[in-house]
């Protein structure tokens, strides 16, 4: 009778202890109709098939800082963030949307550049940043990555938001959807390339994507980097254009356990076809790229999985 009791108490521990050690893991991403959201999706089923006890779930949010100021607060335990938004909320750069320095950011990984498109409908005759002025443009929605390089690459141009004849402030899809309804002229999007949003667009109506010259993207600096967006990314475009690049990180909390980010980190990279089956924008992924330009700390259980992999020492 003894012993019974002994292995019933002893089999309650470890069920107790399971469920201790299972972490809950709510992955942060923008708009439905982004890159972030699809890929975040994809994330979170190797995350549920790979992470032993873990109870996984994606969110839908405004993007970059509104993901970032929600690992500050404890409240998602990795987020799909640019690269500018990640050294502003380190820094608590206030314009940006941060009222504090964000202490509590680790970083995971850096993984694929976002192409800026400036896209306008054709009939618009807007071929160029100065066409934008007088123009109604929708720069995506408030504080988000998106909006704040549409900010600093109006600045870079010698031109602010007063210039524009309107600007809204909405996500991607409801950009479209009024571009489509010539309710506005042009929308700023910060995605990885073939963003589901611009390909509907320009499936519906003739679109051009305007350049940004290299010499604007040496006024903007770092984070910025000079891009192409190859030509028939999107429908009826045949040329390249050139944009500005800037890498989006996945981003962590130094609340989050050393194992957690460990078991994120390299099931991120150990898994990468089937996350290229959810979103191309994963082909871009590359380990030995991984740390290139960290705005934040790298997390401890992050460091580890490098350091396995000989990228760090």
């Amino acid at each position: 009778m003894l012993k019974k009791i002994s292995t019933t108490f002893i089999a309650l521990l470890m069920s107790a202890n399971i469920a201790v050690s299972a972490e809950f893991i709510n992955i942060l991403t923008g708009g439905t109709s982004g890159v972030y959201y699809p890929l975040g999706v994809g994330l979170s089923k190797i995350y549920g098939e790979k992470i032993e006890g873990s109870k996984v779930q994606v969110q839908s949010t405004k993007a970059s800082v509104e993901n970032l100021n929600l690992i500050q607060s404890g409240k998602g335990e990795i987020a799909f963030v640019l690269g500018d938004s990640v050294k502003y909320g380190w820094e608590g750069n206030a314009e940006a949307g941060f009222q504090s320095k964000l202490d509590n950011l680790r970083g995971i990984a850096g993984i694929y550049p976002n192409y800026v498109h400036i896209v306008a409908s054709k009939s618009s005759n807007i071929n160029s940043i100065e066409d934008l002025k007088g123009k109604r443009v929708s720069v995506g929605a408030p504080k988000s990555g998106t909006e704040l390089q549409a900010r600093a690459i109006l600045k870079a141009a010698g031109m602010s938001y007063e210039d524009l004849g309107k600007v809204e402030y909405l996500p991607f899809g409801q950009s479209v959807e009024l571009i489509k309804n010539r309710q506005i002229d042009a929308t700023v999007q910060s995605a990885g390339l073939g963003v589901a949003s611009i390909k509907d667009l320009a499936n519906s109506v003739e679109v051009v994507i305007v350049e940004i010259p290299e010499s604007l993207i040496e006024k903007l600096g770092a984070p910025y980097v000079s891009a192409t967006i190859p030509a028939n990314t999107y429908k009826g475009v045949v040329q390249d254009t050139k944009t500005a690049g800037i890498v989006n990180f996945l981003i962590t909390s130094q609340n989050v356990s050393d194992q957690t980010a460990y078991d994120m980190t390299k099931n991120l990279f150990e898994n990468l076809p089937a996350l290229v089956a959810t979103h191309s924008a994963a082909k871009n992924i590359n380990i030995n790229k991984a740390l290139t330009g960290m705005p934040v700390p790298l997390h401890p259980g992050a460091e580890k999985y490098y350091k396995e992999k000989g990228i760090v020492n």
